[in-house]
């Protein structure tokens, strides 16, 4: 059964209108002018990483390619465009018909990129192509910045599983996203049911202070927690006094206790001080759980402290300062006519500011070192090099209109831990640098 059926908040029925007006009116005045149906290649790339970020995630390419299959503008739709004058019939009748026909390469999602790197291309008719920067560049940029921040907390984690908690930190349904995003940079589990419904992420959750604060003393809110989800379950020790807490949830659970949360104090000292006090009482298989507004930078302050798991909310579905990865969807090459054969010609926008761009449709690849390593972004225009020949990264993921390259989830993180573990080691240090890989520009032929 498709999600949409059920009326929950997970997925739309069109992402038609998920886009800028300017889209559509620069539409209506190609078709005017006989331009719209030119050739075209738009690529994705950003400019610049978040100020003191060493590498970029790939993420949302999912959800992108949902995006692309869903764009259709339906009966409701066009009479709204009619009614506010947005567009005219012509133009109207044209997006009535509208189904991407073109073809969209991309970094597969989950891996890493850089300044310059061409993300993603999308190729076809001027007029079909776009029409889907907005929704393109509104999933990207989400998608990816939640998974950078995802995964530098993933890498100070280590070992340690991250629980994402931010569902209620942020709009209903980019909590979804997030969730989503957070699973690919490494985090284990989600508390929001909606992500493990639509994407099958796993799903955990026990019980608020408010459980505690509804029974008549946190004795009788223990024993109606473990009588209700075993002697396994987490019990939250930090609405009173903690160590009462503590002792409190060993004498109702026993030393089986699965785990003890805490969401408030000085973690660090509060974690060793329940640790010994749970050892002393014969827990010693009892695990520690830490919550209460952490980041990546809280995180590696407690990697000495005998904690075994993390809960990230405010800070993850924010991206950690960064809430977007400031990527730009431009047009980069187009062809002279609607000839289907005119060739390809490169275009660039020439301005001051730092918002130039690099015309051609390009490719990329990663040049490793002789340790395996990885040591350079390589991107050009034209024939790709021979010695670049085999490491191209971008994929095919839309060919003739139809998607192609849908994957499990679970590959998709999966490819972010090795895409991660083959940068050079200062990409996981939390301190401000530059990109761990410089962009290495190179020019081979037509850009076209």
């Amino acid at each position: 059964m498709d999600v949409a059926d059920l009326g929950l908040p997970v997925d739309v029925p069109s992402t038609a209108l998920f886009t800028d007006q300017y889209e559509l009116t620069m539409l209506r005045a190609a078709l005017k002018a006989g331009t719209a149906e030119r050739r075209s290649v738009f690529e994705v790339f950003t400019r610049r990483l978040p100020d003191g970020r060493r590498y970029g995630v790939v993420a949302g390419t999912g959800r992108v390619l949902d995006a692309v299959e869903n764009f259709r503008f339906g009966p409701d739709m066009i009479r709204f465009l009619r009614a506010n004058d947005i567009v005219d019939e012509e133009t109207l009748d044209w997006l009535a018909g509208y189904r991407f026909s073109g073809n969209i390469w991309g970094y597969p999602e989950g891996e890493v990129y850089f300044p310059g790197s061409p993300i993603m291309r999308v190729e076809g008719s001027f007029a079909e192509c776009v029409l889907l920067e907005t929704v393109i560049l509104s999933i990207l940029n989400h998608d990816s910045a939640i998974a950078a921040a995802a995964s530098r907390m993933s890498s100070a984690a280590g070992d340690r599983p991250l629980i994402e908690m931010g569902a209620r930190r942020t709009h209903e349904l980019a909590a979804v996203a997030a969730s989503r995003a957070a699973y690919i940079g490494g985090f284990t589990s989600t508390s929001d049911l909606a992500a493990g419904f639509r994407y099958g992420i796993p799903t955990v959750g026990t019980s608020a202070h408010a459980f505690t604060l509804l029974h008549d003393s946190e004795r009788d809110a223990f024993r109606a927690q473990v009588d209700s989800l075993g002697g396994g379950t987490t019990l939250l020790v930090d609405t009173y006094d903690v160590a009462e807490a503590v002792r409190t949830a060993v004498e109702v659970a026993g030393p089986e206790l699965g785990a003890v949360r805490i969401d408030s104090g000085d973690l660090l000292l509060v974690a060793h001080r329940v640790r010994q006090q749970l050892d002393e009482l014969g827990a010693t298989g009892t695990k520690i759980i830490v919550t209460s507004d952490l980041d990546e930078y809280a995180i590696a302050s407690l990697a000495a402290a005998p904690v075994d798991a993390y809960g990230v909310g405010t800070q993850l579905v924010t991206g950690s300062g960064h809430p977007t990865a400031s990527m730009v969807y431009k047009l980069v090459a187009r062809a002279e006519s609607a000839d289907p054969k005119a060739p390809l010609v490169p275009v660039a926008k020439r301005s001051t500011g730092g918002k130039t761009s690099i015309g051609g449709r390009k490719w990329a690849a990663r040049r490793l070192d002789a340790y395996g390593v990885a040591e350079a972004e390589v991107i050009g225009t034209g024939a790709v090099p021979e010695e670049a020949a085999g490491r191209e990264l971008l994929v095919p993921l839309v060919s003739g209109g139809e998607v192609i390259a849908r994957e499990p989830l679970d590959v998709v993180r999966e490819r972010h831990a090795a895409a991660r573990a083959g940068l050079p080691l200062s990409a996981t240090q939390l301190s401000r640098g530059e990109p761990v890989l410089p962009t290495e520009y190179v020019h081979v032929g037509s850009g076209g």
